[in-house]
C-alpha cells in the first residue's frame, strides 16, 4: 500500500508540477518525437547459428540432435570430416539470431544481434555466435553476425543448490551483424512524405497538418500537409523543396499534443496509472475488507516421569477474523490533483483501489477509458 501510494503522490506531484509551469513546455512536442516516416520503418532480420566456447553449458546432442547436425555440417564446409568421430562435449549451443534492419541503412555499417537457445543449454555466457547469415522476409541475405555474445544473468550451482539470476539462455552481440545489403529505397524519388503518429490521435493529426502548412506557406507559399485519419498525414513535396532538408524541417516543428482519458490498470503486479485528462464525477465510495488468519500452534505433550506413556502431539487451531474499513467517502475528481487526493482518503491496499476503480468505471462515474492488463 506504501508502495501504491508512492506511486500516486508522484503521479500527484508530477500534475501539481504541470498546472506550475509554461504550457508550452507541457503540452508540445516536436514532430519527430510524436510521429515517424512510413519510409523510414524498421524491417526484421532472422537466422540460425552456433554458439561455440561454451564452458559445459550448451546443447545436449541427444536432446538437441540438430546441434550435432548444424556442428558436422560447419565442419565439413571448413573441410574437416566428422563421419566416424562422436562427441559428448556440451560447449556448443543452437541459437535463433534475430536483429531489427534500420531504415537506410548502408552496406558495411553494424547493428546488434539477439542470440536466443533453441535447444536445453542452460547458458550462453562466455559463448561466441559464428558466422550467421541474417535474412528478411523476402529471403534475401541482408546482414553476416558474428562475435561475442553478452549475456546479463548468470547461474551458479553447486551438488545440493543453485542460484539462477536474470535470464542466461539470451543474450546480445553489440555491433555482432555487418550489413551486407541495403533496402530498396528511394527517398529522394518520393512524391510525398507520409507521417505515422505513435499514437493516433485526431486532434494531434489535424495540428500536425496545420503547422505543417503554416511552415509551408511561409516557405514555398502554399499548404503541403493533409490529415487523413487519425495516424496518418500526407506532406505532398513541392517543386522546389529538396526532399531531405524539407524532412529535417518539418521533423522539428513543435505541435501542441493531445491524448485521451485513460487509466491504465495492472492487476497482476497492482500498478495503477491515471492519465492527467482522467475526471470522475462526484461519487460515493464505500470499501471493506475481511480478513480470516489461521494460526496453527501444536503442543507437544510429554508423558509423566517413570511412565510407559508416549510424546504426542496436540494440535491447537487459532482463527480470527477482522473486518476493516466500510467507510464511504466521497470521491470528486475535476482534475488529476483531486482525484489522486480522493483514492489516497481512502486508504485501501491496491487491489481495493483498482476495485474501486472498475467500479466508478462501472457507475459511469469514471470519464476516460479503462485499460486493463
Amino acid at each position: 500500500m506504501k508502495f501504491l501510494f508512492r506511486i500516486l503522490g508522484l503521479v500527484a506531484v508530477l500534475a501539481m508540477s504541470l498546472t506550475d509551469v509554461a504550457p508550452a513546455w507541457a503540452l508540445t512536442s516536436r514532430i519527430k518525437d510524436i510521429a515517424s516516416l512510413q519510409a523510414g520503418r524498421d524491417n526484421q532480420l532472422i537466422g540460425y547459428g552456433l554458439i561455440v566456447g561454451l564452458q559445459g553449458t550448451g546443447d545436449g546432442f541427444r536432446a538437441s540432435p540438430f546441434t550435432e547436425q548444424s556442428m558436422r555440417a560447419m565442419l565439413q564446409n571448413l573441410g574437416i570430416s566428422t563421419q566416424s568421430s562422436q562427441s559428448n562435449a556440451k560447449n556448443t549451443a543452437a541459437v535463433m539470431v534475430t536483429a531489427n534492419l534500420p531504415p537506410f541503412a548502408s552496406p558495411g555499417s553494424r547493428i546488434d544481434v539477439t542470440v536466443s537457445s533453441l535447444g536445453d543449454a542452460t547458458s550462453l555466457r562466455g559463448g561466441t555466435l559464428v558466422m550467421t547469415s541474417l535474412s528478411g522476409a523476402d529471403g534475401q541475405i541482408y546482414a553476416v553476425a558474428q562475435g561475442a555474445a553478452v549475456v546479463s544473468g548468470f547461474q551458479a550451482q553447486g551438488a545440493a543448490a543453485s542460484v539462477t539470476e536474470g535470464v542466461t539462455t539470451a543474450g546480445r552481440v553489440p555491433g555482432g551483424a555487418i550489413i551486407e545489403r541495403e533496402l530498396p529505397s528511394r527517398f529522394k524519388d518520393s512524391v510525398n512524405l507520409v507521417l505515422q503518429l505513435r499514437n493516433p490521435d485526431f486532434s494531434t493529426a489535424i495540428r500536425i497538418a496545420d503547422i505543417v502548412n503554416g511552415y509551408a506557406k511561409a516557405r514555398f507559399g502554399g499548404p503541403v500537409a493533409e490529415a487523413k485519419d487519425s495516424q496518418e498525414v500526407v506532406i505532398e513535396k513541392p517543386r522546389e523543396a529538396d526532399l531531405t532538408r524539407l524532412m529535417a524541417d518539418i521533423e522539428n516543428l513543435v505541435v501542441e499534443t493531445d491524448t485521451p482519458a485513460k487509466v491504465v490498470i495492472n492487476e497482476r503486479t497492482g500498478t495503477i496509472v491515471i492519465g492527467s485528462d482522467v475526471r470522475v464525477s462526484p461519487v460515493a465510495v464505500s470499501y471493506g475488507t475481511l480478513t480470516v488468519q489461521v494460526t496453527e500452534t501444536p503442543q507437544i505433550i510429554q508423558p509423566e516421569p517413570f511412565s510407559r506413556g508416549e510424546t504426542a502431539v496436540q494440535p491447537q487451531t487459532d482463527i480470527q477474523a477482522q473486518k476493516s474499513g466500510g467507510r464511504v467517502a466521497i470521491i470528486d475528481g475535476p482534475d488529476l490533483r483531486t482525484l489522486v487526493a480522493g483514492l489516497n482518503n481512502i486508504g485501501v491496499k491496491p487491489d481495493g483501489i483498482i476495485a474501486i476503480l472498475q467500479g466508478i468505471k462501472s457507475a459511469g462515474a469514471l470519464q476516460a477509458e479503462l485499460v486493463l492488463q
